[in-house]
């Protein structure tokens, strides 16, 4: 976090998952003591509070440092690597949501989605109005006309 705003840019920080219980408390009140330039005025000492709990069993801001020996080898780092890499080649990326922020550019039909626009004959009568280019919804499209991949599962029952 230090290094980060180092840089003197506007930052939002967001939080993760997997982490311990009772590390997370800790370091998002050291982090966020960071954040606003206060870490050299927090205790490592901690009042009572409603979230007492969740620093114990010390009850203390930082955690002693542990010599505790990495038992991995490079050998196993190495195998555990190319295992992890071959198991995530394998595996197909899914779609994402577009993203509008409402620049105009922003605004683009992605390549494969259908656009409608409504002609309008000038009557007041809407029944008139015919929709162009949305084409049948129920029908599905070749993959090659469409720009999208189909993934196996999408076709299964």
């Amino acid at each position: 976090v230090a290094f980060v705003k180092s840089f003197n840019i506007p930052m939002l920080v967001l939080g993760g998952g997997g982490y311990t219980l009772r590390n997370v408390p800790r370091c998002w009140t050291y982090e966020t003591a960071v954040l606003l330039g206060h870490e050299n005025d927090i205790k490592d000492e901690l009042p009572y509070n409603d979230y007492f709990e969740y620093f114990g069993p010390d009850y203390r801001l930082h955690l002693p440092v542990s010599n505790m020996e990495n038992l991995n080898s490079p050998e196993y780092l190495d195998r555990t690597k190319i295992q992890l890499l071959e198991i995530l080649g394998d595996v197909e990326p899914v779609p994402g949501g577009q993203i509008q922020t409402g620049q105009v550019d922003s605004q683009l039909t992605p390549k494969g989605v259908p656009t409608s626009t409504v002609v309008r004959d000038g009557d007041a009568d809407d029944e008139d109005d015919k929709m162009e280019g949305a084409g049948d919804p129920d029908k599905r499209t070749k993959e090659e006309e469409s720009g999208r991949k189909q993934h196996p599962s999408e076709l299964a029952a």
